[in-house]
């Protein structure tokens, strides 16, 4: 049974970077064909989807958040990390992290970490 786990501060002041790790149990984040999401959801909104890095390391972001998001990954910890910089209020949401299992299909998510911005 594949587990994701995300951590990170809840909290993050105006202009600084979030990051955010997730742990993945159960399964390798170098498995072929399988897609490392980080998806969130601002309050009172539907899901956004941020960006991937699959199971190369090759990735992409949303183009309205590219400039400001890097996703990168440790094997050694079976973790993938998300660095969204020069964050405001606007990107205070609930993030999750997610796998793709190469069907377009999101089959396992973590349980979501709260992220609020605010100085």
């Amino acid at each position: 049974q594949v587990q994701l786990q995300e951590s990170g501060p809840g909290l993050v002041k105006p202009s600084q970077t979030l990051s955010l790790i997730c742990t993945v149990s159960g399964g390798s984040i170098t498995t072929n064909h399988y897609y490392w999401n980080w998806i969130r959801q601002p309050p009172g909104k539907g899901l956004e989807w941020i960006g991937v890095i699959d199971y190369s390391a090759s990735t992409s972001y949303i183009p309205s958040l590219k400039s400001r998001t890097s996703i990168s990954r440790d094997t050694s910890k079976n973790q993938f990390t998300l660095q969204l910089s020069s964050v405001t209020p606007e990107d205070t949401a609930v993030y999750y992290c997610v796998r793709d299992n190469g069907d377009w299909m999101f089959d396992y998510w973590g349980q979501g970490t709260q992220v609020t911005v605010s100085s």
